[in-house]
């Protein structure tokens, strides 16, 4: 999938669903540094290294991301009653108090909008995928995930986009990256803010306008991402 947008305009590459060597759960196979080095070299702009259960907080690589020109968000992906969440802008402290969705919609009370949730995969058939209970617990999200293991007639996305559009809900694409050569061809785009902050990528997401990238999978990435699950 992806959307046009107007050549005019300076636009940044985002992702906001990434996990590295320092994930408590799921192996992978490259640094947070080796992820900035990759960033770099394709032109993306802001990311979040999303742990599981955990938020990255290696002070040495936010400073390195903003030498870099990389606005790093604080991030975790926590599960919930069985259903993964992406809390983006978090501190470790508010993730350990995060136990069901109540939990969650009174820190996103608390935050407003200085914090960013999405619905990642809610639509595969695997663990974390939060499924149906989508419409029930909305007012917990602030965009649904555009996942990016998709590939000819598979494509649970295209139920997350009818949700989306429901619900007037943003879709946001990302890489979901546990493979160093996975990340940097599923991102968002937007156009930039006036200045790379927290505060303006929200904005921006929340508002518009936003361009998706998620080319469908070769039947070997298909297979090889199957193996690697």
């Amino acid at each position: 999938m992806s959307t046009s947008r107007s050549e005019e305009e300076d636009w940044i590459k985002i992702d906001l669903h990434i996990h590295t060597l320092d994930d408590p759960k799921d192996a992978v196979d490259f640094s947070a540094h080796q992820l900035l080095e990759r960033a770099r070299a394709l032109g993306f702009r802001a990311l979040a290294i999303t742990l599981h259960d955990a938020v990255f907080d290696r002070k040495e690589v936010f400073a390195d991301a903003a030498a870099m020109g990389i606005l790093l968000i604080p991030a975790a992906e926590v599960r919930l009653l069985g259903a993964d969440v992406i809390v983006l802008n978090v501190t470790a402290e508010e993730v350990a108090q995060l136990k069901n969705f109540d939990d969650l919609r009174s820190l996103r009370a608390r935050r407003g909008g200085s914090i960013f949730t999405i619905a990642p995969h809610p639509f595969y058939i695997f663990g974390g995928s939060i499924g149906s209970r989508l419409v029930a617990e909305m007012d917990c999200f602030d965009a649904i995930e555009f996942c990016h293991f998709h590939i000819g007639l598979f494509n649970p996305n295209r139920r997350a986009q009818r949700v989306a559009t429901r619900f007037g809900k943003p879709m946001i694409a990302t890489s979901d990256a546990h493979r160093l050569h996975a990340f940097g061809r599923h991102y968002t785009s937007m156009p930039m803010p006036p200045a790379l902050t927290v505060e303006n990528v929200f904005a921006g997401l929340r508002n518009g306008p936003l361009g998706l990238t998620s080319p469908a999978s070769s039947l070997t990435d298909f297979v090889s991402a199957i193996y690697f699950v």
